[in-house]
């Protein structure tokens, strides 16, 4: 019989790459990038059958907790966990892994996911989370959904599988952090996957494995002890090291399996990742707003209370709102986060 399940959803940060239109009062997560809708919300309508709203957490930054709120009403208050501070998803996902484990007991199973993805295939995303969920439980061990590549990209980390483990997992060889497009071309032909950021384990697997292996965050568990779901958190923030999840946890586990996800997952992490997720005119430009675009192919415009027209011109990001305007080019606009620390001061508070 299936353990209770419940859906964590990690939202903090603010997505410096889709500036100007992502800021710290308006977050990449809290924006329309694919669709109409919040990229949060899609991400928990996603999970919807899933896990019910009252089993779903949301961590995020301590003052984007108003904006979630009035973004997903339906969702519990109690259910938006505020991190006092970054210390990194180490720390995230166990005080989240804490708090199921006095709802739910250690046996409830935790799906982690992040809430600013792309989905192509809805039902083959929650197959493998189903599928996960499941292997999680039978082996009692930390599972990991490795997306197969569609193309060799140095901007993800990538997972070796190492042996077949049955029913279509395998044991995790090693994790490689962002590589040379060169060397992610051939981890891609030896069978290498996406590290997603998708992750299902037992709450009580995982934090016995954080006991035994992440020195950088067991301490700050025993903070925890006794307390209130809303009770400890900052002592249990302040306690702990900055540490992600895959170096604190995961590369130091005996435990861990890996599955292949292909269901047209993306990180939206770049403007031009919306080449990718959106819909496309003729031309292959991606646009929302008012946008006349004449022999103009390839282009990704945003234009938010303006007209913006494109005459002759390729592979270019053209942002407009707040009488800003933006252009750099479909390359350039990964590295937006440099354009924004070298602004002057008469431009900061736009960032």
């Amino acid at each position: 019989m299936a353990e209770e399940r419940w859906s964590v959803v990690l939202a903090g940060g603010v997505g410096s790459r889709f500036w100007p239109l992502s800021t710290p009062a308006r977050p990449k997560q809290l924006l329309p990038l694919v669709d109409e809708q919040p990229l949060l919300l899609n991400t928990l309508d996603r999970l919807s059958t899933l896990t019910p709203r009252e089993r779903t957490l949301v961590l995020t930054n301590a003052s984007l907790v108003p904006a979630i709120a009035a973004a997903i009403p339906d969702l519990p208050p109690g259910n938006i966990i505020a991190e006092p501070r970054p210390a990194g998803t180490a720390a995230a996902l166990t005080y989240a892994a804490a708090c199921i484990e006095r709802r739910g007991g250690s046996d409830a199973v935790m799906l982690c996911v992040h809430a600013d993805w792309s989905i192509a295939d809805p039902d083959g995303f929650r197959a493998a989370l189903q599928h996960a969920a499941d292997v999680a439980e039978q082996e009692h061990g930390l599972v990991t959904v490795g997306i197969v590549p569609t193309r060799p990209d140095p901007g993800f980390g990538y997972i070796e599988p190492a042996a077949e483990a049955g029913h279509g997992v395998r044991r995790v060889a090693r994790f490689v952090e962002k590589p040379t497009r060169e060397r992610a071309a051939e981890m891609c032909r030896d069978g290498y996957l996406w590290n997603s950021g998708i992750f299902v384990w037992r709450v009580g697997d995982f934090l016995d494995e954080v006991r035994a292996h992440t020195p950088e965050v067991a301490p700050a568990l025993k903070t925890l002890t006794n307390q209130s779901d809303s009770s400890g958190i900052d002592a249990f923030f302040a306690m702990a090291r900055s540490v992600s999840v895959d170096v604190g946890v995961l590369e130091r586990s005996s435990r861990l399996f890996v599955i292949p996800g292909d269901f047209g997952w993306d990180d939206v992490g770049t403007w031009a990742a919306l080449r990718r997720v959106r819909p496309t005119d003729a031309a292959g430009n991606v646009t929302s707003g008012q946008v006349h675009a004449v022999d103009a192919q390839r282009n990704v415009v945003h234009a938010e209370g303006n007209t913006v027209v494109l005459y002759g011109v390729s592979d270019l990001v053209v942002v407009t709102r707040d009488g800003l305007t933006v252009v750099t080019t479909v390359d350039k606009s990964a590295d937006l986060k440099t354009l924004v620390e070298a602004l002057p001061d008469s431009l900061q508070h736009l960032a």
